[in-house]
């Protein structure tokens, strides 16, 4: 699984994509004093319950933690899986 990430000034995303396009993604904002808020996380019905968001997920708070990040977890996604795992408390805004 190939994650992929882009970016500009104000917003970016992590996305997996196939001969079709992409099927997964995860977005955020950028915001002042170096915050991430992850606003929506999205998986093809077809291939949701495999764990895709939550690779996604994963990969956005290795991002933060390289680059010194904090993660405003605003998607309800984003949201419970930082409530349920407490390992990301440290990049957790």
């Amino acid at each position: 699984m190939d994650i992929q990430h882009r970016e500009n000034d104000s917003r970016g995303m992590f996305f997996i994509k196939d001969e079709k396009g992409i099927y997964a993604e995860l977005t955020y904002q950028k915001k002042e004093e170096d915050i991430l808020v992850i606003d929506h996380t999205e998986v093809r019905p077809e291939l949701e319950g495999q764990g895709i968001a939550t690779k996604l997920l994963a990969h956005s708070v290795e991002f933060a933690r390289k680059n010194n990040y904090k993660i405003e977890p605003l998607c309800p996604f984003a949201e419970v899986q930082f409530d349920r795992n407490k390992s990301y408390n440290d990049v957790r805004a």
